[in-house]
């Protein structure tokens, strides 16, 4: 996989994709799971840090996906339709064993830049992300596809973003769509408060509304393009 990147970097990658199946699906030749920071990929990180490509890893979805399917649980009309969308433990790994591999992960390869899509792959606890960008300057996350988790949490998320203005990278999980970036820029632009971030532009999650973060200007630039500009430029100086 290392020398495949190799190749890969050669013709132009900028960056490798880890899908959440890692972590979840995929297994080793005798049938066990493999651990987000099992040794054996090591050099596969290892490559990526010196080839200055940035890893962007998703491998956990919402915090509800993990939990039992009954009336406590927030996204209940979504696995209902999506039953392949959710992963209770056992079979699965809980959600907590696969973002503690994920620390793990990041803290061993301080050399490699990786970047946590969906707020780190846990949106729900902002405070755990904080912890992880402070242990990691290598770690950095996009928020594609979590305004619903976000917008419910506007203080603690206000809070975030300002803190963590140089390690937070825009994204929406959707085709370019001009509706779905002004809500986006809705989202994070204005102080409106408690509007829907459901339809046909972004996928239903969840029963609430969001609120507005009205971010500073200079937080804005950085979270719209400047991280972005550092991230795809680093080491290439």
């Amino acid at each position: 996989a290392a020398q495949r990147l190799r190749a890969q970097a050669a013709r132009g990658a900028q960056g490798l994709k880890i899908w959440k199946p890692f972590g979840l699906h995929v297994t080793d030749q005798h049938g066990v799971r493999v651990a987000l920071d099992d040794p054996r990929l090591d050099p596969l990180w290892a490559t990526a840090g010196e080839l200055k490509l940035p890893v962007l890893i998703h491998v956990a979805d919402p915090v509800a996906f993990f939990d039992p399917l009954d009336n406590h649980n927030e996204r209940l009309e979504e696995l209902v339709g999506s039953p392949d969308w959710q992963f209770t433990s056992p079979p699965y790994p809980s959600f907590m064993q696969i973002m503690t591999e994920l620390a793990a992960l990041v803290s061993r390869h301080p050399q490699t830049l990786f970047i946590g899509a969906h707020v780190g792959c846990y949106a729900e606890n902002l405070a755990w992300v904080g912890a992880l960008l402070d242990r990691c300057p290598n770690f950095f996350v996009d928020f594609s596809a979590r305004i619903g988790e976000l917008g419910r949490q506007p203080y603690s998320t206000r809070r975030f973003f300002v803190q963590y203005a140089d390690r937070i990278l825009f994204g929406t999980d959707s085709s370019p769509n001009l509706d779905a970036y002004r809500l986006y820029y809705r989202f994070l632009e204005t102080d409106d408060e408690y509007f829907s971030y459901d339809g046909k532009i972004v996928p239903g999650q969840g029963r609430w509304y969001i609120y507005g973060l009205h971010l500073p200007d200079d937080v804005l630039e950085k979270v719209y393009f400047r991280n972005a500009e550092r991230v795809l430029t680093y080491g290439k100086s």
